[in-house]
């Protein structure tokens, strides 16, 4: 019986459809990969998070030996609430040389490209495996990546290289910041906003913490920057406040505050110093409010932590990437990505994947064809270096 093959394209459409954003399940998804995977005889294994409601999706094709590449993207989205769309988000819609829909560059256009290329090694008889890895929450931190990673060393042959599919316009990525992430919470004390001095204003003091990011800024940026940290645009480790929420009237000192502290850290840096110099500051905060009001206080809680992607020194995936592409330049990012998180675990890791990170995020996402087909071309190449034919 011949088992349908999708093409890249339809597997894009497919994806696409399914409305996978992070606060939402992705199983729909899931689901049917798996059972698409499994009607061309490819066994994959699921790992969920603490809900249930999402899961990532491992797969292996080829000889049952360790050494292998593993094709790594995300199934989640952002969110499309309050973007003016020109069309359906979630179907894929071609116009004037672009495809669009929300996913299509970041990154279920290479989520296809990578089914594409694992359902078709099936039929080959490849001499070094293929992996496929489908990950959740990495829009959010990329928090859903160690679970998986954790399932695949339990499950698969140890792979020794990564290719993360992020867009990049397929040129290989060697380095990128981490990023460190905490939910910050200012407990004050109300009273009459008259009488600020008898109380806290949670705000007010949360406003102490924000403002110390801007000089953490300002400082960083009039350091001079290291070899490895010049890479990077900006050239040195940022904080940034993002999302605040607190108060309940205008004539009250605020009892609460509640905000969202990240740090993107350059590759060379400890992201656990950054930590402690936050920590520092909220106690030195926290000091003042507690000599006016005993009761009041900050916490903070972990929301993410992702390690930064170093450059390596002969990196297999580099090389393997550089081969395919011809791209011999230096390229490197200042967002997150889940590469750092499998160069922690010992693979050697590199971002190459179509599209420009440009129109991630974005009202009417796209991706050019002439990325999307260059990433197939990219795929071609890559299955006939892993059946022997350089």
């Amino acid at each position: 019986m011949t088992i349908d093959r999708l093409t890249p394209f339809e597997l894009m459409e497919k994806l696409v459809s399914f409305p996978t954003v992070s606060r939402d399940s992705n199983l729909d998804l899931v689901d049917w990969v798996e059972d698409y995977l499994k009607s061309h005889g490819i066994t994959s294994y699921r790992k969920y998070d603490e809900t249930g409601e999402k899961a990532a999706l491992v797969a292996h094709v080829g000889p049952e030996i360790d050494g292998g590449l593993i094709l790594s993207g995300h199934t989640d989205v952002v969110p499309v609430d309050g973007q003016p769309w020109d069309s359906d988000p979630w179907s894929v819609v071609e116009k004037e040389g672009r495809y669009f829909g929300r996913g299509v560059c970041d990154m279920k256009g290479f989520d296809a490209l990578a089914i594409w290329a694992l359902v078709e090694a099936r039929y080959r008889e490849l001499e070094r495996p293929l992996q496929l890895a489908l990950s959740f929450d990495e829009e959010v931190g990329c928090i859903g990546a160690p679970l998986m990673l954790d399932e695949m060393e339990q499950v698969l042959p140890k792979a020794s290289a990564v290719i993360v599919g992020e867009p990049s316009m397929m040129k290989a990525v060697t380095a990128h910041k981490g990023g460190l992430g905490y939910q910050t919470h200012v407990v004050g004390f109300e009273v009459h906003s008259s009488l600020p001095h008898t109380g806290v204003s949670a705000i007010m003091e949360g406003a102490k913490i924000i403002n110390w990011a801007n000089q953490v800024n300002a400082e960083n940026a009039r350091k001079k920057p290291t070899e490895i940290a010049a890479m990077f645009d900006p050239p040195y480790t940022t904080a940034h406040v993002g999302v605040i929420k607190g108060g309940t009237a205008a004539n009250i000192t605020a009892k609460d505050c509640h905000f969202f502290v990240d740090f993107r850290v350059v590759a060379d840096e400890n992201p656990q110093m950054w930590l402690a110099k936050l920590e520092e500051k909220i106690a030195e905060v926290q000091s003042e409010m507690q000599s006016v009001r005993p009761e009041t206080h900050i916490t903070i809680s972990e929301r993410f932590f992702n390690p930064g992607l170093r450059p390596e020194t002969d990196g297999e995936a580099e090389a393997l990437v550089r081969g395919i592409t011809g791209d011999n330049a230096e390229h490197v990012v200042s967002y997150g990505t889940e590469a750092g998180q499998f160069q922690e675990r010992g693979y050697s890791a590199v971002i190459c994947g179509p599209g420009d990170i440009a129109q991630a995020h974005q009202p009417n996402e796209y991706i050019e064809i002439s990325q999307f087909n260059a990433g197939h071309d990219f795929m071609e190449r890559l299955l006939k270096q892993l059946e022997g034919h350089a």
